[in-house]
């Protein structure tokens, strides 16, 4: 069945980084622009970046341009996102999916940025 597993989260400080990675099964992996989703505390899920099924084509949230990277590997059908000089307001539990949320959600992985 279908898998999404994301990891990589933890607690940082203002300015530090972080890589998230996802793992997926379950499906034609190559076939899907995949996406990162965040869900802050009392807020709803919002879209972070996504990427094309080849990787040359991304897309990110205005807030995080310049400070995300979204890339995946096809060939192990996981996508990632390398965070730099993260904020307080990137504390959110994030997520990958389709672009289109398609398959069922992950656990998500836990980022709090201390300031």
């Amino acid at each position: 069945q279908v898998q999404l597993v994301e990891s990589g989260g933890g607690l940082v400080q203002t300015g530090e980084s972080l890589i998230l990675s996802c793992t997926t099964s379950g499906f034609t992996f190559s076939n899907y622009y995949m996406a990162w989703f965040r869900q802050a505390p009392g807020k709803e899920r919002e879209f972070v970046a996504s990427i094309g099924w080849r990787g040359y084509s991304t897309r990110y949230e205005d807030s995080v341009k310049g400070r995300f990277t979204i890339s995946r590997d096809n060939a192990k059908n996981m996508v990632y996102l390398q965070m730099n000089s993260l904020k307080p307001e990137d504390t959110a539990v994030y997520y990958c999916n389709t672009q289109g949320g398609a398959m069922p959600w992950g656990q998500g992985t836990q980022v709090t940025v201390s300031s």
